[in-house]
């Protein structure tokens, strides 16, 4: 066989994976690679302002009775788990245990089909999420939360853009496993 009929029978093969010979591997990944690197910046700049504005401890009100911008460190993990807590090498433990789960999140997501848009989507948000808080963990030894919800004497734990990424994206995974998205024709 020539080559130019080796050439001819990859792009078939290819064609039946569901790729075709002139989209690469790391194009179907658009949305993986996008979509982390937004919620990354928009996360660093957001924690940036605050620091450059907000004193520490200091809060501005954005809606009174409901939201405030309150700079505030998180040394533990999510909702101000451990962050009371001291115990040696806290941010290595922390961070080690954040690269592990963020690595897991990843190789999940690579596994993914291109038709699971919701599933991509919803681990993109947590991809992006979990790097912007893990910067924060490496550079600095805590996490930058400021947005502060409350209604009267009741207060949310204070957050930032990458831990409403990873909400939102751990909702979008579980309304993809309760089948969201899906259209399924259904016969009589």
């Amino acid at each position: 066989m020539s080559e130019a009929s080796n050439e001819a029978v990859i792009p078939a093969e290819a064609a039946q994976a569901g790729g075709s010979s002139d989209t690469a591997p790391w194009r179907v990944r658009h949305l993986e690679i996008w979509l982390p690197i937004i919620i990354v910046t928009l996360d660093q700049l957001t924690k940036f302002l605050v620091r450059a504005t907000v004193p520490l401890y200091s809060t501005v009100t954005v809606i009174p009775g409901f939201m405030n911008i309150t700079h505030v460190l998180n040394t533990g993990a999510a909702f101000g788990i451990l962050n009371t807590s001291d115990f040696p090498f806290k941010t290595v433990v922390i961070a080690v245990i954040a690269t592990a789960a963020l690595m897991g999140v990843g190789m999940y997501a690579a596994s993914l089909s291109h038709h699971q848009f919701l599933a991509r989507a919803g681990l993109a948000l947590i991809i992006g999420g979990a790097a912007g808080n893990l910067i924060d963990r490496i550079t600095a030894g805590s996490v930058v939360d400021f947005v502060d919800v409350y209604w009267g004497a009741y207060h949310f734990w204070a957050f930032n853009v990458a831990d409403s990424a990873i909400s939102v994206g751990v909702t979008i995974m579980i309304l993809d496993m309760l089948g969201a998205g899906t259209h399924v024709s259904k016969t009589v």
